[in-house]
């Protein structure tokens, strides 16, 4: 009971503990963030303002501090100037993406909404979200995949699919342990598990690991990736297929061409391709562009990335 002040002793018991709670830890322990969860239940604002801002207080604003915060189901004014997280938990990006990667469903629109989230209302901001496709309250994606009868190689292709989307989207992408190697346990809240370190020793889960610590490292070095600008250049429903672009306004770009279908083509068409020279990333490969038009092999569940700096 957040509201509750004893006037006669001059206190807000509940409000009083958790901001000596906030600036111990911050203070003592030096944290530079804090993630608050359940903001639903929690529903006060007032207090919410209050105890971010004890927190920044408590960092001494000599280095960026950040809140985040776990609003389910979303509210995108959480996070508006006047909102008081810096950032929240894109739950949409999970209930949208993992259903498309594990071939339940396939919704277009909603797909690019939440690959631009200002089609949602959010505002702009490349921190503002918190992209996932799996966390420690869901299953994750590998294990889903085998809920569904798909295994082996084609499990890790659609792991990577989902890797591409989620490392390329804007936001901040997080990764739930083991999610970068292919861990597959059940998520059991009262039987603690550990990580699956010996799967590592297996071929496809070390070139699953090597895939996202390349994606984390182009993510880092490409400016287009750090803006929160997003280009819808092809969009194919019946075919399930999806080409965005991300630019910084200069000279940085990179254009995404995902195909979340079971369908493999051999000379896919994509009208309005930037002309230009452009490299396959995570290939020697590079092409010229001087008709707006791209003719590629594309593969069922996999996604291509073009790079342009």
């Amino acid at each position: 009971n957040y509201e509750y002040c004893d006037e006669k002793r001059n206190t807000c018991p509940a409000k009083d503990y958790m901001g000596d709670v906030v600036r111990f830890w911050v203070g003592e322990y030096h944290l530079d963030g804090i993630r608050f969860d359940a903001l639903k239940q929690l529903d006060n604002r007032e207090f919410l303002h209050w105890i971010t801002q004890s927190a920044k207080k408590a960092s001494g604003g000599k280095k960026p501090f950040y809140n985040v915060g776990e609003q389910v189901p979303e509210d995108v004014n959480i996070v508006t100037p006047n909102g008081p997280m810096d950032g929240c938990w894109h739950d949409s990006f999970y209930h949208f993406v993992q259903p498309i990667l594990c071939g339940e469903s396939f919704d277009l629109e909603q797909l690019m909404n939440v690959l631009y989230p200002k089609r949602q209302g959010y505002p702009e901001g490349i921190s503002k979200l918190v992209n996932y496709i799996t966390n420690h309250d869901q299953e994750r994606l590998i294990r889903s995949l085998g809920d569904v009868g798909i295994f082996d190689d084609e499990a890790f292709k659609r792991v990577k699919l989902g890797a591409i989307v989620l490392m390329t989207a804007p936001g901040i992408p997080m990764i739930w342990m083991g999610q970068e190697f292919g861990e597959y346990k059940n998520r059991e809240p009262n039987q603690p598990k550990k990580l699956e370190w010996d799967l590592l020793k297996n071929d496809r889960n070390r070139d699953l690991f090597e895939f996202y610590k390349g994606l984390i490292a182009f993510r880092k070095q490409t400016s287009a990736l750090k803006s929160t600008q997003v280009d819808f250049i092809h969009a194919n429903p019946e075919g399930k297929v999806l080409a965005y672009a991300r630019s910084d306004g200069q000279e940085s770009q990179v254009i995404v061409v995902a195909n979340f279908s079971d369908q493999s083509f051999d000379e896919y068409q994509i009208t309005d391709f930037p002309n230009g020279n452009w490299q396959l990333w995570g290939s020697d490969r590079t092409l010229e562009i001087t008709d707006n038009q791209l003719s590629l092999e594309l593969p069922a569940n996999e996604a291509q990335i073009f790079v342009r700096h």
